[in-house]
């Protein structure tokens, strides 16, 4: 059971709550299964622009050696894990953690020493700004795709894949939009090819939607005397041959490809693998499955956000840190991450 002592009710904490949270219930669950602590209560003090945030508990005292190695090992608990460990999350915070006695009372806590943040003083969007993603599509069914020449019961890490992302005017493709930048890498034996890559500015016939400017920055300028999708489509066609498909909120990608099958009289017809579904498998619980948030889970960092190429190295880092956590919950093969990926689609549509 988890008590609270002390907390002070206007301090915020500055912190990316979902790698805080399960920092917490890690360093819980291994109270409980080493020293079969039954209570644990919570204390939070402010300290200047900094906050203590204490896990207390009575009765075992433990050895700086074994905090030492709790502290550095890969968190895990029951069937959740993260690649991160306790120090990564303290670090970066910015924190620090340290265990200490009280003595007298018997009991010993774990401290976390974070940044402080007001409402008042957090600058705009800081705590999380999904402003400029693109909304969660649907109108694409990525389970139904007729290439057959792709070993379905081969394991993931074995396949090559293209993790591509593409740049559109808008993000109503139904409308009108029109891709305006394709960004693909490869991925072969577990490896993201950084120099393996697809990178072409499209001319969209079209103006560009001001909107879209501020988020990826490509203008009309840029994209006068660039080929048009009747070349561009083709050759990244043929980029992708015999791999499987890799993009983040892959039905929106999709589907701005699907709709110029009649113009150019290309067809991607192999599997796709989606890493906001994968997240949803992973990760069930979470409100947010934006690229950002998921790399923050992961502990990526992002170069070149909002270009075409720059988020499909994203999501690729992303996909390779995914493979080991979905190998522990037994999704090791390419049928086996489309099922559980098909489960979560359903399920996100329905709500």
């Amino acid at each position: 059971s988890s008590k609270t002592e002390e907390v002070d009710e206007v301090l915020w904490l500055r912190a990316e709550s979902f790698s805080l949270v399960f920092s917490i219930c890690f360093l819980a669950s291994r109270l409980v299964d080493h020293y079969q602590i039954k209570e644990l209560r919570f204390r939070l003090l402010p300290f200047g622009k900094l906050a203590y945030l204490d896990l207390i508990w009575a009765g075992h005292a433990m050895s700086s050696e074994t905090f030492y190695t709790w502290e550095n090992d890969a968190m895990q608990m029951k069937k959740e894990s993260s690649p991160l460990s306790l120090r990564d999350v303290i670090d970066r915070h910015g924190g620090e953690i340290w265990y200490e006695r009280e003595k007298a009372a018997h009991r010993a806590f774990f401290r976390f020493v974070l940044p402080v943040a007001s409402p008042e003083t957090m600058a705009p969007g800081e705590l999380v700004d999904d402003s400029g993603a693109r909304p969660e599509y649907y109108d694409f069914d990525l389970f139904h795709f007729s290439d057959q020449n792709i070993d379905l019961d081969r394991p993931l890490a074995d396949l090559s894949y293209t993790v591509f992302d593409t740049e559109t005017t808008g993000l109503e493709p139904a409308a009108g939009d029109e891709i305006i930048q394709i960004g693909a890498v490869r991925i072969v034996n577990g490896r993201l090819l950084r120099h393996e890559i697809f990178d072409q500015l499209v001319n969209p016939e079209r103006f560009v939607r001001p909107e879209g400017i501020r988020i990826h920055g490509i203008t009309d300028d840029m994209l006068r005397g660039q080929p048009n999708i009747d070349v561009v489509l083709p050759a990244f066609h043929d980029f992708c041959s015999e791999t499987v498909l890799l993009a983040h909120n892959a039905a929106f990608d999709m589907r701005f490809l699907q709709l110029k099958e009649a113009r150019t009289g290309v067809v991607f017809s192999q599997p796709v693998l989606d890493t906001l579904l994968l997240s949803s498998v992973l990760h069930p619980n979470q409100d947010s499955h934006q690229l950002d948030s998921i790399a923050t889970r992961l502990g990526i960092a992002i170069d070149g956000r909002h270009s075409g190429l720059g988020d499909a190295c994203a999501t690729g880092e992303v996909f390779l840190k995914m493979l080991p956590l979905l190998a522990r919950m037994g999704i090791v093969t390419l049928r086996q991450a489309l099922v559980a990926s098909e489960k979560t689609y359903f399920a996100r549509i329905k709500y």
